[in-house]
Order: structure tokens, then sequence, then C-alpha cells
């Protein structure tokens, strides 16, 4: 039996038991064993970590191509006889990473505010882009920023 609010309810021995965890629009998944369940639900969980392990070290790979961009600098000594090529890195790697980082675990609430966004055009706003951003993607960039440069 379908409750108003989505959730599958099912009765034993006059018992009420409500699922919150199992799909509702999936017929039978309520019946199969717990023991089951359980152990297809963490299979996919682990697949679900796997693939945002990968992910992750995709990201890593662009931001470690970005970090790595370094410029000749010319030096001269105090007489200025000696002339030195120094090659110097670009973006100071700490201050990247973390501010990268903070971009990339911000980038799927970004994304779907834009959605959102395009979705509802010409409607009034509604209550997920603004808070969004305002609120968690500017914390994550402004805050760990930052502590980068307060901490560098």
């Amino acid at each position: 039996m379908k409750n108003s609010q989505g959730y599958i309810e099912e009765y034993y021995d006059e018992a009420r038991c409500s699922s919150v965890m199992i799909p509702v629009d999936v017929p039978g998944l309520s019946l199969m064993p717990r023991p089951l369940l359980s152990i297809a639900f963490l299979a996919f969980l682990g697949y679900l970590f796997l693939g945002i392990a990968i992910s992750a070290d995709i990201f890593m790979e662009a931001i470690e191509v970005i970090t790595s961009k370094t410029i000749i600098e010319e030096l001269y000594d105090e007489n200025g006889e000696n002339h030195y090529q120094v090659e110097v890195p670009v973006w100071n790697a700490t201050l990247a990473n973390l501010t990268l980082m903070a971009f990339g675990s911000s980038a799927p609430e970004i994304i779907l505010s834009v959605i959102e966004t395009l979705k509802t055009m010409g409607k009034p706003a509604s209550e997920l882009g603004a808070s969004t951003i305002v609120g968690s993607a500017a914390f994550n960039l402004l805050v760990i920023s930052g502590v980068s440069v307060y901490s560098i």
C-alpha cells in the first residue's frame, strides 16, 4: 500500500512497517529478503564510490597539469655581470589545489542551479538557485581560499 508521501507501507500481523530507503517505483523490491537487499545496496554504493574515485582522480590530474605550468625568469646578480635563468611556477601549488578543489566540489551545485534557472526562465525565481550559489558555493570558494591565503 502506498502512503500519501510516496513511501511503501507494509503490514505484518497488524503492525505497520514504513520503508523510507526502498524506492517506490520498483515493484516487489520490498518483498525481497533483507540480507539480499543489504548486499545489493552495498554493492551499488561501492559502485558509486568507485565512480566518484575515478572522477576525482581525473580531476586531480587536471589540477596537476594546471599547477605545473612554469615560466622562465631572468635574474642578474648584484653587480649585473652574471645572468641566470630560473624556472618559476606560475601558481602557488597549495593555494591553487585548494581553490580548484573547492570549485570542483561546488561544480555540481552550480550546474544544478544553472539548469534550474534555464528551466524556469520567465517564471518567479525558485528557492534552489540563489540559496545554493550564495550559500554553499560561495562558502566553499571564499572560506577555503581565505583560510589558504591566511595559512600561507
